[in-house]
Formats: C-alpha cells, sequence, structure tokens
C-alpha cells in the first residue's frame, strides 16, 4: 500500500473511536403518556388520529395535525432537568411547549374526562422505553376552568397528588399509588416523569371528571351555555398501538422490545426521533428498580460525571490518534528520502 494511503488509513481509524464515543456519551430516549386517568394525547390518539370522534380531539387534530396523535408517547424536553416551570410557559403545559402538540393545549371544557373520586387513586403510566426516574403528578385548584389557557398557577405546586421513584414496571405499564383531594367537576392531572439517568423528562395532561361520569357535573368546569358534556375518555388498545406504531416518529432504541415486564405485546422497529427534539443513541437497557430512591424531582438528571468521562475518553483516543498519524507520516518522509 503506498506510504500517502497508509497515512489516510490510520487517521481514518483513528477518528472511528471518537465519533463512537461521542454517540455512547448522549443520553438515550424513554418515552410514555399516562394511561389511567387516560392523558389528552391518547385519548385522541384511542379515538383515531385519522378521524377522532369528539369535538375537542377533532379541534386538536384541526391546530396541530395528525402526527401528533401517532407520537402519543413523545410529548418530551430532551434537556430538562427538573427546571420544567422555567422551560415550558403558561399556557402550553400540556404540550412541554412543543409545537407539534400545541392542539393539546386548547383550551375546551368539552375535552374527553375520566370519571374519578376523591380518595385514594391507582395510577398507571403507559411506557413505550423504562427508565429509572420519579413521577410527579399534580392537580388543578378548586375553581380551575378548562376553558381557559392552563397556567402553572392553576396547579397545586406544593402538593402532588402522587410521588413515585422507580416504580416497577409490568404489562406495559409503571403502576403506583396517590390521593386525590376533595374537588368538584371538571379539573385536569399534570404528570411529570423527570428520568434520572437523563435529563429528559415527559409530560402529559389528563382530564377527569370527580363524581363519577365524564361529562363536566357543575363549578367552574361544567359545559358552558347547556352545551353537551365531554364524552368519557378511554385508552388505546395494545392493538391500536401496535398498529400505529408504523406512522410513528417516535425513537425509542429499542427499549421495551419484546420484554414482558413493560409491552404486553412485541414493540415495532423503532424510528426517527420527531426533528424539534435533541436524538440520543442508547446505552444498555436499564430496568427499572422498586421504589426507594430519594432524589427531588427538580435534583434529577444524568450522572454529573458521566460528560467528563466521556471527554477524558475522547481526549485519549484523539492523542492515540495523532500519535499513529505522526508515526505513519514520518515512516512517509524518512523512506522518500531515502529513495532519492
Amino acid at each position: 500500500m503506498p506510504a500517502r494511503r497508509q497515512v489516510a488509513t490510520v487517521a481514518a481509524l483513528g477518528s472511528l473511536p471518537l465519533a463512537l464515543t461521542a454517540l455512547t456519551a448522549a443520553p438515550a430516549a424513554a418515552h410514555g403518556s399516562m394511561g389511567d386517568p387516560v392523558s389528552r394525547v391518547s385519548q385522541c390518539y384511542a379515538e383515531g388520529p385519522e378521524s377522532p370522534k369528539s369535538a375537542a380531539c377533532k379541534a386538536a387534530v384541526a391546530a396541530g395535525g395528525t402526527q401528533a396523535l401517532y407520537d402519543w408517547n413523545g410529548i418530551r424536553i430532551g434537556d430538562a432537568g427538573g427546571r420544567h416551570q422555567q422551560l415550558i410557559p403558561d399556557g402550553k403545559l400540556c404540550s412541554a411547549n412543543n409545537a407539534e402538540f400545541k392542539g393539546l393545549d386548547l383550551p375546551r371544557a368539552d375535552w374527553p374526562a375520566t370519571g374519578v373520586r376523591s380518595g385514594s387513586h391507582t395510577f398507571k403510566y403507559r411506557v413505550t422505553a423504562p427508565h429509572k426516574g420519579t413521577f410527579k403528578v399534580y392537580i388543578t385548584k378548586p375553581g380551575y376552568n378548562p376553558a381557559k389557557p392552563l397556567a402553572w398557577k392553576d396547579l397545586d405546586l406544593a402538593k402532588p397528588v402522587a410521588t413515585s421513584t422507580d416504580p416497577a414496571a409490568a404489562g406495559g405499564f409503571y403502576t403506583f399509588s396517590g390521593t386525590l383531594p376533595q374537588r368538584s367537576g371538571k379539573h385536569l392531572l399534570y404528570a411529570v416523569w423527570q428520568r434520572s439517568d437523563s435529563p429528559e423528562a415527559f409530560y402529559s395532561c389528563s382530564d377527569v371528571s370527580f363524581g363519577g361520569g365524564g361529562g363536566a357535573t357543575g363549578g367552574a368546569g361544567s359545559a358552558a351555555g347547556g352545551a353537551a358534556p365531554a364524552p368519557s375518555a378511554s385508552a388505546p388498545s395494545e392493538k391500536q398501538i401496535k398498529d400505529g406504531n408504523a406512522k410513528s416518529t417516535v425513537e425509542h432504541h429499542g427499549h421495551g422490545d419484546n420484554d414482558p415486564s413493560t409491552s404486553a405485546e412485541p414493540a415495532a422497529a423503532p424510528k426517527e426521533s420527531t426533528p424539534n427534539r435533541p436524538k440520543a443513541a442508547a446505552p444498555a437497557p436499564n430496568r427499572p428498580e422498586a421504589a426507594g430512591a430519594t432524589e427531588n424531582l427538580a435534583e434529577t438528571g444524568g450522572d454529573s460525571t458521566t460528560p467528563y468521562v466521556a471527554i477524558g475518553g475522547a481526549a485519549a483516543l484523539a492523542l492515540g490518534a495523532s500519535a499513529l498519524f505522526l508515526s505513519a507520516r514520518r515512516r512517509t518522509v524518512s523512506g522518500g528520502r531515502q529513495g532519492r
């Protein structure tokens, strides 16, 4: 092989580990949405993205298109790191300030709702990629009006109705317990899943109706002007989720595929991630462990040593590649002088 080609080959091989190091240093994407009480996006997906049945879901599709519903498990911020109020402005909580999901922010009193009662409640979070982290669920304050844009001040942030760190995953859901306070009429539950193995966080809005049925029943949440009450919400079936995978642009890097602890049916091949959110390569699957960690939601995030380890490894590889390049170059120059 000519000397110059040897130099080029050495340089190319030396740069390959750097690219691999950069890929593996990035956090992996995890995905999910509240399944009980069902989230807005999951409810509209269950109705059918191309022909939703409820007026609210039709309006959401008219505002943001159908892709948001196929990407029902991807309402996230890749670098949240607990900074939820800083990154999500009032009026955009349900979309997490993501334009793709803007239809979910529409202020309406007729969003399909799950009937609930005050007292203990078992929450089920539908997960398509399991990761460690903390779930916190907040409820709107008394007097909440769903016909107005949802603001942070509308949520009782001081008293989450549920908090769970690393709950067990089974049958495609994370399940954990909480307590719903005394309320009447329509309200909203806002769920935040902050991962502890990366800064990524997921968000979902679930409309609920206290008193049993799904319709608005008195108070500020009543349907105005004698309009028909909101329909009852229903979660998508396993078949609906599987059938829609082909049209999803959400990437989960294979996490949860064929894993009986996280999915009732094998998931389809992973797709490309949404264009306005950072993509990331995945480490080895990180299975959920039993609850017991004590990190606060705002304190969770990736290990602070991770980027330094990655940078150190990249630097060492870069030095090695440079040494190989210079060695080959010296041999080339020496060989050229001898041939004169």
